[in-house]
């Protein structure tokens, strides 16, 4: 019973230290495949911006705030892109049943980003997405630098400051 219980206390500190360890480094895509509109399949680890940061933002058709997020970041866009070489991922988790809206209502939308559909959830699974709009900065390194969960109006404003510290290298919490 004694060697039992040393080994459970060993593997524990194991684990916790592992865990301690991993929890230092700054998360990168995983490489979940997902598809653009036009059905072709992309890797997410293969996101890029020509080596500059970019950003990740999940959605859905049936999100209200979700909509009025990426509305707003619409209405700036061209200028955040002449000001700051940003590129938005915009990531649709609708399932098999609300998928067929999402082509239509980009086609009606002035969006200009990257559409993508995460149709099985498995990227948002990988980057611990519970709830939409969930926005992502991933720097040049690929690494994930900043996250916002919700959107109220005005959100578009701090994420581009929080761009542009990505952008000049500086840290962000």
């Amino acid at each position: 019973m004694k060697k039992f219980i040393l080994i459970f206390v060993a593997i524990l500190f194991c684990g916790i230290t592992i865990n301690a360890q991993t929890n230092n480094k700054k998360s990168t895509l995983p490489t979940v495949t997902i598809n653009t509109l036009e059905g072709k399949a992309i890797k997410a680890s293969e996101f890029s911006n020509e080596g500059k940061p970019f950003v990740i933002c999940f959605w859905a058709t049936w999100c209200k705030p979700c909509l009025m997020e990426l509305n707003a970041m619409a209405e700036l866009y061209g200028d955040w892109q002449k000001e700051t070489g940003i590129k938005i991922y915009a990531v649709s988790i609708d399932d098999a049943r609300t998928c067929p809206k999402v082509k239509p209502l980009v086609s009606g939308s002035d969006w200009g980003y990257e559409v993508v559909l995460d149709q099985n959830s498995e990227l948002k699974r990988a980057l611990g997405v519970n709830n939409p709009p969930h926005t992502f900065i991933v720097n040049e390194k690929g690494e994930i630098v900043w996250q916002h969960v919700g959107y109220a109006p005005g959100d578009e404003e701090t994420l581009i400051e929080v761009y542009k510290k990505v952008v000049k290298g500086e840290e962000v919490k």
